[in-house]
């Protein structure tokens, strides 16, 4: 649907649009502008121009949608000029409308300004007009590069190729490793098979023998009628004996074979743990190149063009954490300084997006868990560098979470939302428990036990679904079963009467899922793995995740230290398997890096499939080899048995 006011040819060569893209928050007024019809939303610029904006929104409400496509309504914005230290206010007619072609409850809504100061319009267009001459005078500068670099080419795509070659061993040692498992498994039934015939047999062999010497010790009399019977049983028994002695080969040689199977597996297994390591080493480098030198951000996503620009700052965490993880200091700094120096706040709470490029606002919403695990990086710098400079802004995150606590304890979302989430919960429980643990301030323990009280009446209450999603929500969340495990610990879910094994058991029996993943070059293979919530419930079939994954690979390792240090090492055992498989499944996800800054370096897909709804209110990237930071570096830390949730090595 397209609706339009007539605009004269002159004025239409005023609203020329140039190419940018930008968030934007805006207000639907009425015609006259006495009255607001709606609060602030978020819309993003699709062209800008000396007259006005084309706005695309996402998801506006039906009854919004229809007033401004009768254009029934005025808006007024509020433009963050990346770079600039105030918005550009404005107020906008709205002069036509037009749904998006096959992409449901998105439109482009074209606005006229009516007020702007000049100042701020000039400012905007200055920044729109560099964005736009950004792109030929880069092109020029790349060419006169390429030619200089052009011997560093060569030698970069023998790297790439060599990197590709290294993720494509590791494929095939685990493809290889499977086959050698399943035929192991297949000679272990047959031996069963021949060894159920073969005991068959001497049960029958042995009831002969004893029937027959019944009847060699009876009286002389009968010794002439049972001698017929006698010769009868023995060749009965002669041809069972027949029969058995093919099988006892067979057997024998199925033992041969399972030996020689299992040295081959054995071999196996000693290739991959080279080659695993080596490819692990390559996904940290790979993290390492994407980080901006200009801002310090990591990109989250390589090989979705919507986001890859994009520094989430769940994911600058994660890649804080890693730097940390590997003492990595100076580039753990260059993460935290961007916050503890230029990023800009909302309510005293950091941004869930940031652009990667400049370090401006790529998403305008703020909430709790996020800001949190950025409070849990800096504590884990500060824990490991002894270099307390963000232990004061850890401290700030901290003050605005405690404002978002209730009087149950519970911590919503964010501002001004009335949401709970228990993932975010779990989260606040294991940030305030490492402030406890590095200050030894009070206040910190109280915020902790007020959150476990929360999580004990609304999380952990339903005793068909071991664990809720949110506040009045039972819907399954994979992550909240691995992140129970990880932030509270086996021990303390023991102490409130639940059962870990019970928690990681349903996991596995709801959320586990067995796909064909097809790899960028063409090959499918079967992947074992988690999906984002319970697969029957989604039409789609099943999805694997390879940070909720991760997530409970390190679940079940740190339920195997839980029964090592309670010297039940069988049941130890039977998780680090569980571990150890999962791991070897989810490492055939492992891509080669699509970006040529990545050289072909390992990394690994947000999910085994894009662009389908997780069952969470978001859906995976576009991109069939879309590299990305969450999955990538918390598939690292199940290798390295880092926890991320907590300070204890």
């Amino acid at each position: 649907m397209s609706t339009s006011k007539a605009i004269p040819p002159e004025e239409k060569r005023r609203y020329l649009r140039l190419n940018s893209v930008f968030p934007v928050q805006f207000r639907l007024l009425s015609l006259d502008g006495s009255r607001f019809f709606s609060d602030w939303i978020q819309g993003f610029t699709n062209n800008i121009g000396k007259g006005g904006i084309c706005l695309r929104v996402n998801n506006l409400p039906e009854d919004l949608a229809a007033r401004v496509k009768a254009l029934q309504a005025k808006c007024f914005l509020e433009v963050e000029v990346p770079l600039g230290n105030a918005a550009v206010s404005a107020q906008a007619a709205v002069v036509w409308v037009r749904e998006i072609a096959g992409q449901q409850d998105k439109l482009l809504i074209g606005l006229a300004y009516e007020k702007i100061l000049a100042d701020s319009n000039s400012r905007l267009m200055r920044y729109v007009w560099l964005k736009k001459l950004f792109v030929p005078v880069m092109g020029a500068t790349m060419i006169l590069l390429g030619l200089g670099l052009a011997a560093n080419s060569y030698l970069n795509i023998k790297l790439t190729e060599g990197n590709k070659a290294l993720v494509g061993q590791l494929v095939t040692i685990l493809q290889d490793s499977r086959l050698a498992q399943k035929k192991i498994r297949q000679i272990s039934r047959d031996k069963d098979d021949l060894q159920l015939k073969i005991q068959a047999l001497q049960v029958r062999i042995q009831a002969l023998d004893e029937e027959k010497k019944k009847l060699e010790e009876g009286a002389w009399l009968q010794e002439l009628k049972n001698a017929r019977k006698i010769g009868e049983m023995k060749a009965q028994m002669e041809k069972l004996g027949r029969e058995k002695a093919p099988l006892q080969e067979q057997l024998i040689a199925l033992q041969h074979k399972e030996g020689a199977v299992t040295e081959e597996l054995l071999q196996l297994h000693q290739k991959r743990a080279v080659i695993e390591k080596a490819n692990f080493d390559k996904m940290y480098q790979w993290l390492t190149v994407h980080q901006n030198p200009r801002s310090g951000l990591v990109m989250s996503f390589e090989g979705d063009s919507d986001v890859s620009n994009w520094g989430f700052i769940y994911d600058e965490s994660l890649a804080a954490q890693a730097f940390t993880k590997f003492l990595d200091f100076e580039r753990a700094r260059k993460i935290l300084d961007f916050f503890a120096k230029k990023a800009k706040r909302r309510e005293g709470l950091f941004l869930n997006a940031y652009y990667v490029d400049d370090g401006s606002p790529a998403e305008y919403i703020a909430h709790a868990g996020p800001n949190i695990w950025l409070g849990i990086a800096m504590l884990h710098y500060t824990d490991k560098s002894s270099d307390g400079r963000y232990l004061p802004l850890a401290e700030e995150i901290a003050q605005a979470i405690i404002g978002l606590q209730d009087e149950e304890g519970g911590i919503r979302g964010g501002p001004n939302v009335a949401w709970y989430s228990t993932e975010h919960n779990l989260d606040g429980y294991a940030f305030f428990d490492m402030l406890y643990s590095l200050t030894g301030q009070k206040k910190y323990l109280e915020a902790k036990e007020k959150v476990l009280r929360w999580l004990v009446k609304h999380t952990y209450d339903r005793p068909g679904i071991p664990i809720m999603r949110g506040k009045g929500d039972s819907t399954i969340a994979t992550d909240t079963y691995a992140w129970s495990i990880s932030a509270l610990g086996p021990g303390k879910l023991e102490e409130l009467g639940m059962s870990p094994d019970k928690v990681v058991e349903f996991a596995e029996e709801n959320c586990a899922v067995e796909v064909t993943f097809l790899r960028p070059e063409g090959t499918p293979v079967k992947v074992k793995g988690f999906d984002f919530a319970a697969q029957r419930h989604l039409a789609r079939g099943g999805v694997v995740s390879s940070e909720w994954t991760a997530q409970m690979i390190l679940a079940f390792k740190i339920m195997a230290d839980f029964y090592h240090r309670k010297d039940m090492d069988a049941k130890a055992s039977s998780y680090e398997s569980k571990a150890d498989d999962y791991l070897a499944q989810l490492c055939n996800m492992i891509i080669s890096s699509p970006s040529p800054s990545g050289q072909g370096e390992g990394c690994l897909p947000y999910a085994s499939a894009d662009s389908v709804d997780t069952g969470h209110g978001w859906v995976t990237p576009k991109g069939k080899a879309t590299g990305c930071v969450s999955g990538t570096v918390y598939t690292i830390f199940a290798y390295y048995d880092y926890n991320p949730l907590s300070l204890k090595e």
